[in-house]
């Protein structure tokens, strides 16, 4: 996943920052918006791992920081959840005008809600996705209940307590919440929605959305995150909910999967980018998207092969059809072929100084399955093509790999 930088205005002038997750290739073939929870920020963790999945399947998303929150310009106090929805008009107007019109909308959690509300006024907007969102905005008072409430109604500002970080809110926030028109706002998306929701969250109530699939009209679905926290803390959570949501996109954005897994690369080169924490990494080679990592044992997550796995199974790949293409043209009965291999580092047989670790060699042992009605002549001969596999060959012979930065 690639990711600019950008800034853009909301309606007070207010300056705005964002990032831009665009796919490896910079060609995405559809674009999103996607709004944090209340009091997030653009770079909170699940919302960068759902962009990441996003990405992945060619959609490229611009998550935002609402007016007074991260690096946004604005007063945090004097927001309320109406600026909100504007800030998210703001941000879609944004991408049509600097790249395409956005045709998803995402919200997390009182994002969720923000997106129903302004997809009136982004008709671009083909599909909405909410995550952990409520359907009933007076009901979020109750966690602000108590003296806070007392102070707000008494002096016109207090200092609320969410998640360890205190945020000052004013009258106009706690009014906002009273004009609740959201069963109205649902009931006129007529737009495909899909509700993710945990029954474990203790933030939002699995109740609201079910009062949201309710008021909402066909086409619409509910995922269940089983065991998610609010926050989707957990990185699986966030992960799963990108994959999906991909997936379901696809289908009402008419986007084929040819089209957005394997978009075109005008010079046929492999791209492969590592993020700023752990080894995964992730490969676009011939318009196909790919993911390589470390295992758990070696500071990885384990989220794909190693490159190692890789290099070793282009390997297993060219071999099986370096086979086919040779069985194909002798018109031999070969059903399929079936190549094993193991990948280890070993001391040469005619090693000088095997007591250096530096003077082991790389090893792969193959082994090589032939299903078919063939004599042991012919399977013979078979094994002695497997050796003139194209990348057996560059394995074996010695390659050269000139390198340099970037502009």
């Amino acid at each position: 996943m690639q990711f600019q930088k950008l800034y853009f205005k909301n309606p007070d002038g207010k300056r705005l920052a964002a990032r831009l997750d665009l796919p490896l290739d910079e060609k995405p073939t559809a674009f999103a918006v996607f709004a944090h929870c209340f009091t997030c920020t653009k770079n909170f963790n699940a919302v960068v791992n759902i962009n990441r999945a996003l990405a992945l399947h060619g959609i490229a998303v611009l998550r935002f920081d609402f007016t007074g929150l991260g690096e946004s310009e604005g007063d945090f106090s004097e927001t309320s959840f109406s600026t909100n929805v504007a800030d998210l008009i703001a941000a879609a107007h944004f991408l049509e005008d600097a790249y395409e019109p956005p045709r998803l909308l995402i919200g997390h959690s009182l994002g969720g809600a923000a997106v129903i509300q302004a997809a009136q006024g982004i008709p671009s907007a083909e599909a909405v996705a909410t995550i952990a969102a409520p359907a009933d905005l007076k009901g979020l008072l109750s966690s602000i209940d108590g003296p806070p409430l007392e102070e707000l109604e008494k002096d016109g500002e207090t200092k609320i307590n969410i998640s360890g970080r205190d945020f000052k809110i004013k009258t106009q926030f706690l009014n906002d919440l009273k004009q609740d028109n959201m069963a109205e706002a649902i009931g006129a998306l007529r737009r495909p929605l899909l509700i993710f929701h945990s029954p474990t969250d203790r933030i939002v109530s699995i109740d609201q959305a079910a009062k949201i699939f309710t008021a909402a009209r066909h086409p619409k679905s509910f995922i269940s995150l089983d065991k998610a926290d609010h926050l989707l803390s957990n990185r699986e959570d966030s992960l799963y909910v990108g994959s999906v949501l991909a997936a379901w996109a696809s289908k009402y954005l008419k986007i084929s999967e040819r089209k957005y897994i394997q978009p075109e690369l005008s010079d046929n080169r492999i791209i492969a980018r590592t993020g700023m924490t752990g080894f995964r990494t992730e490969i676009v080679a011939g318009g196909h998207s790919l993911v390589a990592d470390e295992p758990i044992s070696a500071g990885g997550a384990n989220s794909g092969p190693t490159p190692y796995d890789l290099l070793v199974s282009a390997l297993g790949a060219c071999t099986g059809m370096t086979l086919r293409m040779y069985a194909d043209r002798k018109k031999l009965p070969l059903d399929s072929i079936i190549v094993r291999l193991k990948h280890d580092k070993i001391h040469a047989e005619d090693c000088q100084d095997c007591e250096d670790p530096r003077s082991k060699i790389d090893f792969i042992e193959r082994e090589i399955e032939l299903n078919g009605d063939l004599d042991q002549p012919t399977r013979q001969k078979i094994l002695e093509i497997a050796n003139r596999c194209p990348v057996h060959k560059t394995l074996e012979s010695r390659s050269r790999i000139s390198s340099k930065l970037k502009g």
